[in-house]
């Protein structure tokens, strides 16, 4: 495994990422699609044994049981020295006033809770999982600032928004002399590259790398087109519909059928074809793997070995076409698609 830079940071990082929201109690979330405990640690392991030293997850997946269950795996099977654990924050986890959001009140009883799930005296890359409009920008980022002098958080990050709301919050934080973010967790991949617009650009131009979600389009780019709905999350992911809109059908048809062409030209899963893209994006530091089987996590691994030359490139991205951008997906619409997959909510500590 050959690591990588975090931006324009000092922190090495594997360039492929586990993405810990498949990882989490089946009665807290997804009871379709999650896997238990006993299920997740070997996959944890194996990602470890593999080179993966990135894991990321949030407070909110599975009512903050996937913390719970990366933890207790990460402090069995690994240094964390050597591991870099990121997670994430803003999205409700109580009912009632100030169970959710980026105020400091929020901001300071949340980092507690998921530090103490985790098990760690530390946060390497704390993570607003979205923006909150109801709260000043400068609020949210002199409380985030305080976490990284505090010794809380290594490093800041951000996640899916407006490109210039991160370039505002990116100029505040350079002049207030606070912690600045150092990555933007992005959706990016072959059916959805509206980011190369606005965002990429700017997080090349500011240093700052991104760290992909859904790079296989919620498994779309990793099947025949035939096969999009397939699995038990496939068939049960109301979020994934908000992304991927009918409108768009002939456009994502014919670049999945690209992806299979390169892909059976290689003698390699369409997986790999997908990763490898994301891979040949300079500003692309990992790709957030949900692997859910072993063989997902060694084909992530074995995407790092390819490659793609000029003319499988401009194959796999001759077909796309703008679409309607996730940002354009009203902050209640995407609220609702993820409460719409988890239930009544518990008391999350």
């Amino acid at each position: 495994m050959d690591y990588v830079k975090l931006g324009t940071t000092g922190l090495d990082v594997s360039p492929i990422a586990i993405g810990a929201m498949t990882y989490g109690d089946p009665g807290r979330g997804h009871p379709v699609w999650s896997l238990d405990e006993e299920r997740s640690r070997p996959l944890i392991k194996h990602a470890l044994e593999a080179g993966i030293t990135f894991f990321d997850t949030a407070n909110m997946y599975s009512q903050g049981s996937s913390e719970e269950i990366l933890g207790r795996a990460l402090r069995d099977f690994a240094d964390r020295d050597e591991v870099v654990i990121a997670t994430k924050l803003r999205h409700p986890m109580r009912s009632g006033p100030n169970g959710k959001g980026l105020s400091r009140k929020a901001i300071m009883i949340e980092v507690e809770h998921s530090l103490r799930r985790l098990g760690t005296d530390y946060i390497d890359l704390y993570q607003i999982h979205r923006n909150d409009h109801r709260t000043p920008l400068t609020e949210t980022l002199e409380a985030l600032h305080d976490l990284v002098k505090a010794g809380k958080v290594r490093y800041l990050g951000a996640s899916s928004m407006p490109a210039w709301e991160f370039a505002k919050a990116l100029h505040t934080q350079q002049a207030h002399g606070w912690a600045r973010f150092v990555t933007m967790q992005d959706h990016y991949n072959l059916l959805h590259r509206e980011e190369e617009r606005e965002m990429i650009p700017l997080c090349l131009d500011e240093g700052v790398g991104t760290i992909v979600w859904s790079p296989l389009a919620r498994g779309r780019l990793a099947r025949p087109w035939a096969q999009a709905k397939s699995t038990d999350r496939g068939r049960s992911d109301p979020f994934a519909d908000l992304l991927y809109l009918p409108q768009n059908e002939a456009s994502d048809r014919a670049t999945i059928d690209a992806v299979g062409r390169v892909a059976q030209a290689r003698g390699i899963s369409r997986a790999q074809v997908a990763l490898a893209w994301l891979h040949a994006q300079p500003v692309v530091t990992a790709p957030l793997v949900g692997a859910s089987s072993i063989g997902q996590i060694d084909e992530a691994v074995a995407s790092l070995q390819i490659e793609l030359e000029a003319g499988e490139l401009r194959e796999l991205q001759a077909h796309y076409t703008p679409r309607h951008d996730f940002q354009g997906i009203s902050e209640d619409a995407e609220l609702q698609a993820i409460m719409e997959r988890m239930p009544q909510f518990t008391t999350a500590r």
